[in-house]
């Protein structure tokens, strides 16, 4: 069994995520011992890790909780978490896609700065975006 500190340390999620992961249901509210503080079992270590590695891959919450759920029988519920992983991974390549866009605009932006073409197309574009509507 471990305090909040050691299973902050065991799973490399800081305290406060830990006590707002209990807060929103991610994890299960731990044991508590007779002084009224949390206990941590390896489980509870587990799943910890297990939820700071899908927020790494930039899964939400509520992905997370589910991925976590379909540990219990991990060859039965496959199906289940690819579909998770899936969605995600198209959500990603979308953005990647739209960063893209920007990225295309912003170094037009940055070769006419360059080619002082005029005087200052960021600044320009920028304004144009803003005087126009909705």
């Amino acid at each position: 069994m471990a305090t909040i500190g050691e299973a902050a340390r065991r799973s490399g999620v800081h305290i406060e995520t830990i006590r707002y992961y209990e807060r929103a249901g991610v994890v299960p509210r731990p044991a508590r011992t007779d002084a009224g503080r949390r206990d941590y079992s390896a489980e509870d270590i587990r799943r910890l890790a297990f939820i700071r590695r899908c927020r790494d891959l930039g899964f939400s919450i509520a992905d997370a909780r589910r991925l976590a759920a379909l540990t219990s029988d991990r060859h039965a519920n496959c199906p289940d978490a690819q579909a998770v992983a899936e969605a995600h991974l198209s959500g990603i390549r979308a953005r990647i896609e739209a960063l893209r866009e920007i990225e295309a605009k912003l170094a037009t932006l940055v070769e006419h700065c360059a080619r002082r073409a005029r005087a200052c197309p960021v600044l320009e574009k920028l304004e144009e975006e803003v005087d126009r509507p909705a």
